[in-house]
């Protein structure tokens, strides 16, 4: 289970966390502009545009969990248990399997309304990338800095909503998660005002009240308006410190921490946190173990190079001892 969210302040920013129970040992990639992209049924993108994120290297080809592209355009794909359904090839259409769908729509697309045309030609096929990785059920939250959609390929076919929210976790359909948020609609972040009845003399004891009733279990209808909320009522500052903070603080509200999420003989825990400067290009992470942020700046490299290149994450605590 994950949730995702986009965010702007003066820059923008896009990340997730990943909730799973084990680690692929994936690493923060770079895939610069000639790397060639061998879709299973449309040929090779020889050139594209470069692409930085969380992805798991199997045969020397990026399986990404998250990316930005060099343009800003960020993807995620999130687990869609029971309700992700690909289908067979079709003569009229792209056929791209779910694995490659976040290089086919980053490799090509510079924002949202590039990303909504090419998903109108879009079949996401049941194609697995091996018998070793067969399919994950997925759906997908596409953004830039003023939009963001979610991508759900189900039974019924293809469907691609706007998603004003800028969060993404995972069951229900996404269309359930806005509606649920008409059950919290009273939540405020200012103080709780008595409306109970005008003749108690009812007064809050705590503060954060306004915002009483706000879910605090980690299903993924909880987390949905969990991280609504905080995102929806962020305010932070402008410098890259204070906006990343913030990120990851939003995110810090619905992680996992081991022990709470029972998975058969495990645990689902939070393995990494990500957020993205998508202007600068700028990737950065934390991981369950390793709480101090690390980053990977993709500029830093040759994006007109051929070769992935990959970053092992830094997963040990790092403690600064000041005395």
């Amino acid at each position: 289970m994950c949730t995702a969210i986009s965010y702007a302040t003066k820059h923008h920013y896009f990340g997730r966390n990943m909730d799973f129970e084990y680690s692929y040992q994936e690493t923060v990639t770079i895939t610069p502009q000639k790397y060639p992209f061998s879709f299973r049924c449309t040929g090779t993108m020889d050139t594209h545009y470069a692409m930085i994120g969380m992805a798991y290297i199997s045969d020397a080809y990026p399986l990404y969990y998250d990316a930005t592209n060099e343009k800003g355009l960020s993807m995620a794909g999130l687990n869609f248990p029971d309700h992700a359904d690909y289908k067979p090839e079709a003569s009229d259409k792209d056929n791209i399997a779910p694995f490659e769908f976040i290089p086919w729509i980053l490799g090509q697309c510079a924002n949202v309304e590039e990303a909504r045309k090419l998903l109108t030609r879009i079949n996401l096929v049941n194609i697995s990338f091996s018998k070793e990785l067969p399919l994950s059920p997925l759906h997908w939250i596409i953004s830039d800095r003023t939009a963001s959609i979610v991508v759900e390929s189900v039974k019924e076919g293809l469907f691609v909503y706007d998603n004003p929210i800028h969060v993404l976790t995972n069951n229900p359909p996404f269309p359930y998660h806005l509606y649920h948020l008409c059950d919290y609609m009273g939540a405020s972040r200012e103080a709780a005002v008595n409306r109970f009845c005008e003749t108690l003399p009812l007064k809050p004891y705590s503060r954060g009240m306004g915002a009483f009733g706000l879910p605090g279990d980690l299903s993924s209808a909880s987390r949905f308006v969990k991280a609504a909320f905080g995102l929806l009522n962020s305010v932070a500052g402008e410098t890259e410190a204070e906006s990343i903070s913030q990120f990851f603080h939003i995110l810090q509200s619905v992680a996992q921490p081991r022990g709470s999420v029972q998975i058969g003989d495990s645990f689902e825990i939070t393995i990494y946190s990500s957020c993205c400067n998508t202007d600068l290009g700028i990737y950065y992470y934390t991981t369950y173990e390793n709480q101090q942020i690390s980053g990977v700046d993709m500029n830093r490299e040759n994006l007109d190079g051929s070769s992935l290149i990959a970053y092992p994450l830094i997963s040990q605590q790092q403690i600064r001892m000041q005395n």
